[in-house]
């Protein structure tokens, strides 16, 4: 499934992502020769629909037309068939940030894909890892690390001053990475927006430049660190809606407002229809199923249960079903 290439293909830069499939028949990993053999990894594309990666490296490399990088450079395209009908992934695929790590008794052509990135990036002594995301909530720029590690944080501020800290989900490319050197995932909005291609691009160009990671920690009042606790989502057999009393599950209107909001108890989240039972899963990081624990349904309301902070909820249903509602983290202030 993999192309892999030493030069950008013609037309690059003012192709978007709908229609790269014209330019890579494949994902696609490209390396480029910069001044400091210890080769930055940047991927782009994982899902179809986010595109500022892509928007953010043409960019940048358009910058560096005329001119030597100041590291060298492999950028993976992911999945430019979803990308090309604007989708996160299509109906038939895995979704390409959870093929990173794989059980061997379900092996698919994408977890293969992924572990011959992964040989080829171990053996170029990978510097380090930037995987760059939107979603589709209102979210502030943040990043995320899959170690609590001074490397990794450093990483991290560089690009916003809110840092989550994830073991779960399993499979994401950071956490492959992560093994391998500093590695972080850029949250940059909702896709299209110049905000965060511009912001993502004067990122991966500081990471270019630098030369090591500072020795010394973060200074912990530097930054805000939360940890995610849990995955809430939504079983298939609950219908979903938002602002729709049609639905068994109706969130409410501006549900996508609660994000990075430390919520208080007895937030109202949604609306529960015809007596449903609890109409959401939340899934820790051991796999228990925690719903009860933050949630609680009150005269048919789902509301919270006990402080909590939520990211990426979404009012995209879509998203939902395919990814989650959203997540549930906790501030950390001693690691």
């Amino acid at each position: 499934m993999l192309t892999e290439l030493d030069f950008l293909p013609e037309h690059f830069f003012e192709t978007d992502a709908r229609d790269l499939y014209t330019l890579l028949p494949t994902p696609t990993l490209i390396h480029l020769t910069g001044r400091r053999e210890q080769t930055l990894f940047v991927s782009i594309l994982l899902h179809g629909n986010e595109d500022t990666g892509l928007k953010a490296m043409q960019a940048l490399l358009q910058k560096y037309k005329n001119k030597t990088l100041p590291r060298s450079l492999s950028l993976f395209i992911g999945n430019i068939d979803a990308a090309r009908v604007g989708l996160r992934r299509l109906p038939d695929q895995p979704d390409y940030n959870r093929v990173w790590s794989y059980d061997c008794d379900n092996l698919l052509p994408e977890h293969e894909m992924a572990q011959e990135v992964v040989r080829i990036m171990t053996a170029r002594k990978v510097f380090a890892s930037i995987d760059i995301h939107n979603n589709t909530g209102l979210n502030p720029h943040y990043a995320c690390v899959n170690k609590l590690d001074d490397a990794f944080l450093q990483l991290a501020t560089l690009f916003s001053r809110i840092v989550v800290y994830f073991t779960s989900p399993k499979g994401v490319q950071s956490g492959a990475f992560a093994a391998l050197c500093p590695s972080v995932t850029l949250e940059c909005g909702k896709p299209g927006l110049s905000s965060g291609a511009e912001h993502a691009a004067e990122f991966v160009d500081a990471v270019l430049n630098l030369s090591k990671f500072p020795s010394h920690p973060v200074h912990r009042h530097d930054f805000d660190l939360f940890h995610t606790v849990a995955t809430v989502k939504v079983p298939d057999h609950v219908s979903l809606g938002v602002d729709d009393t049609a639905s068994e599950l109706n969130l409410i209107n501006d549900i996508d407002h609660y994000n990075f909001r430390e919520l208080l108890p007895d937030t109202y989240i949604a609306q529960v229809k015809n007596g449903k039972a609890f109409p959401i899963e939340a899934w820790d990081e051991a796999g228990d199923d925690i719903a009860s624990h933050y949630f609680k349904i009150d005269s048919g309301k789902l509301t919270t249960q006990r402080p909590v902070m939520p990211a990426m909820l979404t009012r995209d249903v879509n998203i939902i079903r395919q990814d989650c509602l959203c997540y549930l983290m906790e501030r950390m202030t001693d690691w």
